[in-house]
């Protein structure tokens, strides 16, 4: 399994990207099979005593952890998912329903799919009791180290109080300590391949 070379000292974020970045492109594709199957199956235990059926998830783009199939997991256990769209301008994502792989269409960036349903805002995902966040690492602190764009620290404000916040990470990825700021939004747990539900009581 690959494991990635984490910076070290003060290293900022686009050190820290970088380094991950690097790691992640060199992830085999049986691995991330394995890795999407386990994440998969640790995904129905994550809905016990939920307030609600609404879940946000997000299609895993490139070599991000994750797969369709957790998605389709996750209705069958009976969960509304909602997924993302990019909006065309900076700002906060707007959400569709998944209703299946035949819902998805070509986003506005190259390479990723999202639902071609009726959009429902970007205020829908404070319907959801669990979010699924895409992460390229979090610290022990909850600080989640996103790709820089700040769509999801623009969404996750409109997110309840009692929405739990999961990012997906591969195991090696939640680290002791990330570079982090006031704004953005802690994680209260993560899902790795290896080591399933991780609650960050420091969060």
């Amino acid at each position: 399994m690959n494991t990635p070379q984490h910076p070290t000292g003060e290293a900022d974020k686009r050190e820290w990207r970088h380094a991950i970045g690097t790691a992640r492109s060199a992830v085999s594709a049986q691995q991330q099979v394995a890795e999407a199957g386990a994440l998969a199956a640790a995904v129905p235990g994550l809905l016990d005593g939920l307030r609600s059926p609404t879940v946000c998830g997000y299609v895993p783009f490139g070599s991000e952890p994750g797969s369709l199939g957790l998605l389709d997991v996750l209705r069958d256990a009976g969960a509304r998912v909602l997924l993302p769209i990019v909006p065309d301008d900076p700002g906060p994502l707007e959400w569709a329903e998944y209703t299946g792989t035949a819902s998805l269409v070509p986003g506005r960036y190259r390479g990723i799919l999202e639902p071609g349903g009726p959009r429902l805002g970007a205020a829908a995902v404070g319907d959801a009791a669990l979010v699924l966040v895409p992460a390229l690492a979090v610290d022990r602190q909850g600080a989640r180290l996103g790709k820089g764009a700040g769509f999801y620290d623009r969404s996750l404000v409109f997110t309840g109080p009692e929405a739990r916040l999961v990012a997906v990470v591969r195991d090696d990825e939640l680290v002791d300590r990330l570079p982090a700021e006031t704004h953005d939004v802690r994680m209260h747990a993560v899902l790795t391949p290896g080591n399933g539900l991780v609650t960050l009581p420091a969060a």
